[in-house]
């Protein structure tokens, strides 16, 4: 009888991949954590490439199977989505102006500034443009889904059908040889370069308690989700979240959502969510699901204002919430992205002067920022698996049953 051999599973691989990028960014030489960034940012690269890709793979499949009610069920994905945004944001900026003001210190602003362009830069760069943006890839995979799945065996054939079936799968071989083997690179050069430019560390010994709070609202918004989920598919919360726990590492190492498609979608079959409806919710909730990203840029905003005394209230936070999530739409995709994405909106909060993109209290915001963005993410990707579930429970009581009745 042949043993069975020994297989390390990408959760191991992950731990392993942060625990290797602090030990080398605390201390091995510049050069060397140089020489490991470089292959993390050209397989960055490769990966901005494919994410497009992937999406109007998966996304139109995703919408093109579905035999009734696609139109009904993207928008109630996308409702789900943009109102857990809405939601998470609000209570974010509440929690954060009541306990925010008692250990704001004097000085913060001028310590953390000092990390800000610290960041190691990679010997080569190779820029590998992607064919299409986020956002178009998205819109395009709305429109050829939806109308394949209205006008199959109507009006037209199955032959985009199958031609888009067999590039999900060429899809499918990228990811499961090239792209999922190497996240573990990906996600120890993340942890190297915010070990060594000193990111992590100054902000932690400056603002602990800001990112303490943040991060129990990250896991407070998961827990919600998944009991919401529980409660709609009568489904244990805890197990859920057990089986999200690969996507919520990977995503903490990568910091992209879009990069953690992959990964997701098989934490999405272990909660029992079928290939039509993961293949449909999870890409597409890649892009427009935003809760854990907006509670950090909320939770960042109100502390950046807190220690300029510049005035905030829900009034003025409302608004930007709203504005906001809908145009980090086109951002999931590059570590950071939110943040970059929020630069132009921040005016609606710090006013015209203090909201200057290019001004030191944006690039204070930016480093706040960027330090808790890995958890933010993670919470993004693991609110998505939570929003299938329900999703797939109202595809089978109400969609798919009144369409079999009929």
């Amino acid at each position: 009888m042949e043993k069975k051999k020994f297989k390390l599973g990408l959760l191991p691989k992950l731990l392993i991949a942060i625990v290797l990028g602090i030990i080398i960014g605390q201390f091995f030489p510049v050069w060397f954590c140089r020489v490991v960034v470089t292959a993390s940012s050209i397989f960055s690269s490769f990966l901005k490439f494919i994410i497009p890709l992937m999406i109007v793979a998966y996304v139109t499949m995703g919408i093109a199977d579905l035999k009734s009610g696609a139109g009904k069920l993207l928008l109630i994905t996308v409702a789900l989505a943009y109102g857990s945004t809405l939601i998470a944001g609000s209570a974010s900026y509440l929690v954060s102006a009541s306990l925010f003001p008692s250990f704001m210190s004097e000085g913060a602003l001028e310590q953390i500034a000092a990390t800000a362009d610290n960041s190691l830069v990679s010997y080569i760069s190779i820029s590998i443009p992607p064919l299409l943006d986020t956002l178009s890839a998205v819109v395009l995979a709305f429109v050829l889904g939806l109308c394949m799945s209205t006008l199959r065996g109507k009006t037209i054939g199955d032959t985009l059908y199958n031609s888009m079936k067999d590039f999900s799968g060429i899809i499918d071989q990228v990811l499961h040889s090239v792209i999922i083997p190497l996240l573990p690179l990906y996600v120890c050069g993340t942890f190297i370069d915010m070990t060594k430019s000193g990111k992590t560390y100054a902000i932690l010994g400056i603002l602990w308690k800001v990112f303490l709070v943040v991060i129990i609202m990250h896991l407070v918004c998961i827990f919600l989700q998944f009991c919401i989920a529980g409660a709609v598919s009568h489904k244990s919360p805890f197990k859920m979240i057990r089986n999200q726990i690969p996507g919520y590492t990977t995503a903490l190492g990568t910091q992209s959502s879009a990069a953690t498609i992959p990964v997701n979608l098989q934490c999405a079959a272990a909660d029992g969510v079928s290939e039509q409806i993961r293949n449909f919710v999870v890409p597409l909730c890649a892009n427009i699901h935003m809760a854990g990203s907006m509670i950090t840029i909320t939770a960042c905003a109100t502390a950046v204002c807190l220690m300029n005394q510049l005035p905030i209230s829900l009034a003025t936070v409302v608004p930007f919430i709203m504005t906001l999530g809908v145009a980090m739409v086109a951002s999931p995709g590059a570590p950071g992205g939110s943040i970059m994405t929020a630069l132009p909106f921040l005016y609606m909060i710090f006013g015209a002067e203090a909201g200057d993109p290019n001004g030191p209290i944006c690039a204070i915001m930016v480093a706040l920022y960027i330090t808790q963005d890995s958890f933010g993410t993670a919470c993004n990707v693991s609110g998505d698996n939570a929003i299938g579930v329900i999703v797939e429970t109202i595809y089978q009581k109400f969609i798919n049953k009144s369409s079999a009745s009929v």
